[in-house]
């Protein structure tokens, strides 16, 4: 910019700088006035000298946000601005007076180009203007992009969205956590995971910059100790982060809660579960066959993320469960398998269907296996409503469903049903439990129509040594 003197940015789209034109050439003939054109060097016409701003570099350094844009300098710095055009800030700013006497005294400017996204976004990579310190990859010059994804090892088998600098700026913008803040250590690697890093995976994964608290605060989740990610990652079972939200923040970004709500189809399920699996791939090193030593794995390893259906519900959601108040925006993350179906299409008592679940939950990894895993049962509306006529709120379900999980052990003793598996036979003439008293959690979702819940097995019984569930306030 110059030292001394005016400084006028203008754009010819603008009504109010076509306007303004004669008002420069005054002020260009009275003393140094300096003008940048943002769309069109030759505007305004028959003005000699006008600096071609198209590149938009100079109104960024300015941090011009409405056109005409005016600035005094003195001494190399900027002492005044007006925009728009007021003729009496204009007289004033400039010191000349009878500036646009044939005008009228006010009229409002037009936005700046250099403030739209996709320019912005490009003016603050150009000019290392941004919060961004992760390494930038050179490609080839014949390179594909998403190829040199897969070749890299950043993908998951499935092809994913190359990111590239502006992208990740942008889902930056989806968060006012600052990109340099260390969320923690990522397993197994213990590399430091910050809101940066995470960005990254989620534009890797397909998601738009409105996910980013949600998937922000699923990664928080799986990095908590109770997650135990590595543990979840070392065993040869058959888990991964299964991500539950809650609150208003699953409707403001459209998640899906209703039909289909566990399979395909809604993009922001998909890409919120997908950034975290990447995230722990990419960050962590949970690469299958290498620290993931999944024997056979589940299809929910790709993503595995829902919201609970809270508007369709005459239950209270499961943050109230998870000890938070009714409409909070969180996040739940589960060690989960793949889903077990529970069908009954014949109960019309909630004793009947209570005794179909119960016995789904008693088949979980081994019908001999006592203690079982934590399970995350996730109810239909129309299982709710036969439980909901019958007078069963949600706890009642699961103190029922509790009570039946308690049987007799010389029923699942070694040996019993013909099966190696089973408890020690000393335990004869006890009891066993099925699932500890803290391992069921419950949730609504799904469609209208259908008589189909299901079970998410997990990983063990949710002991201080295993994986347990974690829940995260969403952070904006």
């Amino acid at each position: 910019m110059q030292e001394n003197g005016l400084v006028v940015i203008v754009k010819r789209g603008c009504p109010t700088c076509v306007m303004v034109a004669p008002v420069l050439k005054q002020l260009r003939g009275n003393g140094a006035l300096t003008v940048y054109s943002q769309d069109d060097p030759t505007f305004p016409e028959g003005m000699d000298g006008v600096t071609d701003d198209t590149a938009l570099d100079a109104s960024y350094r300015l941090d011009v946000e409405i056109v005409p844009t005016l600035v005094r300098f003195e001494g190399g710095r900027e002492v005044e601005r007006t925009y728009g055009w007021d003729r009496a800030a204009w007289e004033n700013l400039t010191g000349a007076a009878g500036l646009g006497a044939d005008l009228p005294d006010f009229k409002p400017g037009c936005g700046a180009l250099n403030q739209e996204q996709d320019r912005l976004a490009e003016l603050r990579i150009r000019h290392g203007d941004t919060p961004m310190i992760s390494r930038l990859v050179p490609l080839g010059e014949k390179e594909d992009a998403i190829e040199a994804c897969f070749e890299r090892g950043w993908s998951d088998g499935l092809p994913v969205v190359p990111p590239t600098q502006s992208r990740v700026l942008a889902m930056l913008e989806g968060t006012t956590r600052a990109a340099d803040e260390v969320l923690g250590l990522m397993p197994s690697n213990l590399d430091t995971c910050t809101v940066e890093k995470v960005a990254i995976n989620a534009v890797l994964a397909g998601c738009r910059p409105e996910y980013m608290p949600v998937v922000l605060a699923a990664i928080e989740a799986v990095l908590d100790e109770d997650y135990c990610l590595h543990g979840t990652l070392a065993t040869t079972r058959f888990v991964g982060p299964v991500v539950i939200v809650n609150g208003a923040v699953a409707k403001q970004i459209g998640m899906n809660g209703k039909g289909n709500a566990l399979g395909q189809g809604n993009r922001a399920n998909a890409t919120i579960g997908r950034a975290v699996q990447l995230a722990v791939r990419n960050i962590g090193g949970g690469k299958p066959r290498g620290v993931d030593r999944a024997t056979l794995g589940n299809p929910g390893k790709l993503s595995y993320c829902f919201c609970e259906d809270e508007e369709g519900s005459a239950w209270e959601p499961l943050t109230v469960d998870r000890g938070l108040p009714a409409g909070a925006n969180a996040v739940t993350v589960f060690a989960g398998y793949g889903l077990q179906g529970v069908i009954d299409d014949k109960a019309r008592s909630p004793e009947e269907l209570v005794q179909t679940m119960a016995t789904c939950l008693l088949a979980v990894d081994n019908i001999n296996k006592f203690p079982g895993p934590d399970c995350l049962l996730v109810v239909c509306p129309e299982h709710e409503r036969t439980l909901v006529e019958g007078g069963w709120d949600k706890a009642r379900l699961h103190k029922e469903l509790m009570d039946r999980m308690v049987v007799p052990a010389d029923g699942v003793i070694r040996g019993s049903h013909g099966m190696a598996e089973g408890v020690n036979p000393k335990l004869a003439g006890k009891t066993v439990r099925k699932i500890l008293p803290d391992g069921l959690m419950i949730v609504r979702a799904g469609g209208g129509a259908g008589k189909f819940s299901g079970i998410i097995a997990g990983w063990t019984p949710g002991t201080p040594e295993s994986s347990r569930p974690v829940t995260k306030e969403v952070k904006t």
